[in-house]
């Protein structure tokens, strides 16, 4: 089945704002990239804004579904590894919001709004984990410490592309989704039960 015009838009303009950066790529650019005239372009978005917007809502449903996915209270370790990893695959899909997270926010309100909405969700349902691994005795953490923690959890994920892209750069060959889940894993061992804790740390040299 051939891809409509609008979804395959998207899909190439996806790929040339994480390559190039999204200020960095034109409608026009887009239109050629595909081989279709930027009139064409126009006829289904009205400008580089809608696409972004639309490119956005895909994102957000992605990361609205992993959450409800992840809110349930299952206490296996390896669940709780993988919901990470899932995360991370996310970030990197659509990784030209968070390389260019401030100046997107400034232009498009729109956007700016339902990310804050968005991040809430996240912080709440790593709150939900968190509290579940210590109601199982899994890990401890007193009310202000699970807080600071959630908020962590949270700041890592947003930030962290653009912190392996400048501090590592082309200097590392390793995969920014790997060291990624095993910076927030290793946020959360600490706080482990002895066992769990071993697990984890063990888990996280494997993974590496």
């Amino acid at each position: 089945m051939q891809t409509k015009t609008p979804d395959r838009i998207l899909q190439t303009s996806l790929e040339l704002f994480n390559q190039f950066g999204e200020p960095n790529v034109t409608t026009a650019q887009i239109a050629d990239e595909m081989d279709i005239s930027p009139g064409n372009l126009y006829y289904h978005f009205k400008g580089k804004d809608e696409i972004i917007l639309e490119l956005y809502q895909r994102f957000e449903k992605e990361k609205l579904e992993l959450l409800d996915e992840s809110v349930g209270e299952h206490l296996d370790l390896e669940d709780l590894w993988f919901e990470i990893h899932l995360t991370f695959e996310i970030i990197a899909r659509y990784r030209f919001l968070y390389r260019n997270l401030v100046d997107l926010h400034g232009r498009l309100p729109a956007l700016s709004k339902r990310w804050r909405i968005l991040q809430k969700r996240k912080m709440a349902a790593t709150r939900t984990l968190c509290t579940a691994l210590i109601n199982a005795e899994l890990m401890s953490a007193d009310t202000s410490t699970l807080d600071i923690l959630c908020e962590q959890v949270v700041l890592t994920e947003t930030f962290w592309i653009n912190h392996w892209q400048v501090f590592w750069g082309n200097d590392d060959q390793s995969d920014p989704i790997t060291r990624g889940v095993y910076q927030v894993v290793r946020l959360l061992t600490p706080h482990m039960a002895a066992e769990p804790r071993e697990y984890l740390l063990a888990l996280g040299e494997a993974y590496l």
